[in-house]
Order: structure tokens, then sequence, then C-alpha cells
């Protein structure tokens, strides 16, 4: 095995850290490499049908349980009012859990994504990404990705162009995408029935599309801002 990574995902809400990233995270921890997923609204205290905050933290456990991934670092920004926080307040936050766990590899929200929430953690997580050059007790970042958030980022209207352009394909075989989908059917009301675009049969689909487009046995893609990737 290559020298265990550290990956980070940084995501406004719990599920996005399994609908953007969840079976690369499910290959890379079964790979041996640390996943970590920042969830910066960790109670979503505004989300409809939000069961009681202890059951979603169970839930919340439960998802990374089942992708392999390390315990979930929780924040408590108010859902669907991120644009209401200081973006500094934000990228402070995100610089903290940089310093902690000193990540090689980032991943998170699409800028240019129909969900607000989603827009404020991008741009605070591209700005702490940068805090290696600024400290020298930082461990340089080797790579800033952008994932896709079914029912979210694919609704999005595209504004000159800026919509989510994948040029980076992870393979990740059927059984990761089956992980991928039980972590998410872990947060009560999540998946839905096809063709809702979180129900199984999207979510498969979409794998096998990335998986086509890179010539790969099911993938999920990722828009590259930089990298150095050596997994």
């Amino acid at each position: 095995m290559k020298d265990r990574k550290v990956i980070l995902s940084v995501t406004a809400h719990p599920d996005d850290e399994a609908l953007g990233f969840g079976a690369s995270a499910a290959k890379w921890s079964a790979e041996g490499h640390l996943i970590y997923n920042c969830i910066l609204s960790g109670d979503v205290e505004a989300r409809q049908f939000r069961p009681d905050v202890d059951l979603l933290h169970h839930h919340t456990n439960k998802s990374q349980e089942i992708l392999g991934a390390q315990a979930p670092i929780l924040g408590n920004f108010p859902n669907i009012k991120f644009n209401t926080v200081p973006h500094l307040e934000l990228v402070q936050f995100i610089e903290k859990v940089i310093e902690q766990i000193q990540p090689d590899y980032i991943f998170t929200h699409h800028p240019y994504d129909l969900n607000n929430d989603h827009y404020q953690v991008s741009k605070a997580c591209q700005a702490a990404s940068r805090l290696f050059q600024r400290r020298d007790n930082i461990k340089p970042i080797k790579g800033l990705f952008l994932m896709e958030i079914p029912s979210s980022t694919d609704w999005a209207y595209s504004i000159d162009g800026n919509s989510f352009q994948p040029n980076m394909f992870v393979e990740v075989g059927k059984e990761n995408v089956m992980k991928k989908i039980e972590a998410i059917d872990a947060y009560e009301g999540v998946m839905r029935p096809y063709p809702h675009p979180r129900s199984e049969e999207v979510i498969m689909g979409l794998a096998a599309m990335r998986g086509g487009q890179g010539g790969l046995n099911y993938a999920e893609a990722f828009q590259a801002i930089y990298f150095n990737l050596d997994l």
C-alpha cells in the first residue's frame, strides 16, 4: 500500500458527504486511508421532517461507519442561512479543522450549486485550503476537488458556463456505489423513489455514466481546482 493519506470532505449538511463523496470515501478507507467528513450544519435545524437531534447524530455516525470514515466533525452553523454568517467565521472554522487533521486532499461543494449553503461552504473552503501557504505548521495540501450533489448541483442553472465540469474520475466499482447508497440511506428520509435524483437507480446510473466517461468500472466524478494525486 502507498503511504496512508488523510482525506477531508467539507460539506454543508448531513448526507452531503455521502451523496457527493461516498463511494470514493468507501474505496479509500478500505485501502487504509483516513477519511474525515466535516459537516458545518451538523444539526440542520431548519430541515423539513428532520428527526430529533440525537437521532440525526446517530444517523450521521452510522453513515460514517458504513463508509469507513472517522467520527464526523460537526459545526453548528444555521441550515439554509449560511449567507447570514460572516465569511471569515466559516473560513476560520474550516482552517481549525485543517490544522487539526492535516489533510492531504480536500473535497468540497461546487460553488455553482443550486443550494446557497453549498455555495457559501465552497467559497469558504477554497479560502481555507490556502492556509498552508501562510503557516509553517500546516502540511501542504496536494489537491482540492469539487463534488456533485444529486438533486442540487445538477439542478443549478449554468451561469456563463460555470456549471460542474468533471475532469477527474475515481473508479469505485459497483460494490462501493452500493456502500454509498447504504450510507445515504442511513439518513432518514433522504433517499427517494425513482426517478428522483436521490433514488438508488439514479445514483447507480450516475456512477455508471461517470465510469463510462472515464472508461472505468463505475466512478465518482470531481472537478479539480488543483491536484497532485497520489492515491
